[in-house]
């Protein structure tokens, strides 16, 4: 704060500035290949060093893409999902958990919609048959 001849106080506004983070680029698989025939495509002299600038990637790059596709890793040309790999077993096994939740919220309605039901024919004085689920017919 600064104090004017007048006498009025002056606020200074603070430096809004945002500064932006630096991200990491990833290239696709489609990416790394048109790249690499375009650096294969270059005959003059500094045509690869413009390419690159142009393009805003490292040499380093190249070598290690023209290794990956001659590996013939073609999913190694895109970026991988890092960490763990998922066990195929548990996640079937959560799926079935999720399912018997599932199952066995509905039997429980349908009990509870069974038994109002029932209630309902009381109140009325019928009686409900009760099918029998040991006869196949």
């Amino acid at each position: 704060m600064s104090e004017n001849s007048n006498g009025k106080v002056k606020e200074e506004m603070p430096n809004t500035e945002v500064v932006a983070k630096g991200r990491r680029r990833r290239f696709t698989a489609a990416e790394k290949l048109r790249l690499l025939r375009e650096v294969e495509a270059c005959r003059g002299s500094g045509e690869i060093g413009a390419l690159l600038r142009r393009e805003g990637i490292y040499s380093s790059y190249l070598g290690t893409w023209r290794k990956q596709r001659e590996a013939g890793e073609l999913d190694g040309l895109s970026p991988h999902k890092r960490g763990p790999k998922p066990d195929p077993q548990a996640l079937e096994l959560a799926k079935l958990r999720r399912e018997k939740a599932r199952l066995q919220e509905r039997l429980r309605q349908a009990e509870l919609i069974i038994s109002v039901q029932k209630k309902v024919a009381q109140m009325f004085g019928e009686t409900l048959e009760t099918p029998n689920l040991d006869d196949p017919s």
